[in-house]
């Protein structure tokens, strides 16, 4: 029953392929540039349409801030 679905409608399947892999790619560019490790492995096996990649981009992925002092200049 799945067959004959994929098979009478493939441009669907095309449809997502071509919006999860862009997604799917930068999600793990990003997690081994940031050396997440464990990001990237739940990226890379977790198949979520792109959901899970798009947050951890947006997300996820930001670099915490640190607390750096600003010393004032003196006229």
């Amino acid at each position: 029953m799945l067959d004959q679905f994929i098979a009478s409608n493939i441009w669907i399947l095309l449809i997502v392929m071509l919006w999860v892999l862009p997604w799917k790619g930068y999600a793990l560019w990003l997690a081994a540039r940031n050396t997440h490790k464990w990001w990237f492995i739940v990226l890379l096996v977790v198949n979520t349409l792109a959901i899970l990649d798009i947050l951890y981009i947006f997300i996820f992925s930001k670099p915490k801030k640190e607390k750096t002092t600003v010393e004032p200049i003196e006229k």
